[in-house]
């Protein structure tokens, strides 16, 4: 049974940094295909950033050059490094795996899912 579980959130002023985690149990991170949405209170979910089993990259022109997406094999853990916040990126971030193709940012592509954490950026 896979389980996502995310955690880092919190709120911060413009121009801050957070870093989220995904601990994964029941699936392997390092050969996953994995990935980071949002989504913001009346939108839909969105893509932010994806990695596949080679550690290739790839992210959103909305956060690119702002955020990283990497894994943490030896904790079987998925991270997202989020750096220079707006008020835009405040939103639920969700952790997402098993996914059916490589590097994409498609809700529908991906099998499983986290909880969900809080990230809010104030200006």
């Amino acid at each position: 049974q896979v389980q996502l579980v995310e955690s880092g959130g919190g709120s911060v002023q413009a121009g801050g940094s957070l870093r989220l985690s995904c601990s994964a149990s029941g699936y392997t991170v390092s050969s996953g295909w994995m990935a980071w949405f949002r989504q913001a209170p009346g939108k839909e979910r969105e893509g932010v950033a994806a990695i596949d089993s080679d550690s290739y990259t790839y992210y959103d022109d909305s956060v690119k050059g702002r955020f990283t997406i990497f894994k943490d094999n030896t904790k079987n853990t998925l991270a997202l490094e989020m750096n220079s916040l707006k008020p835009e990126d405040t939103a639920m971030y969700y952790c997402a795996a098993g996914g059916r193709l490589a590097l994409s940012l498609r809700r529908r592509d991906y099998t499983y899912w986290g909880q969900g954490t809080q990230v809010t950026v104030s200006s």
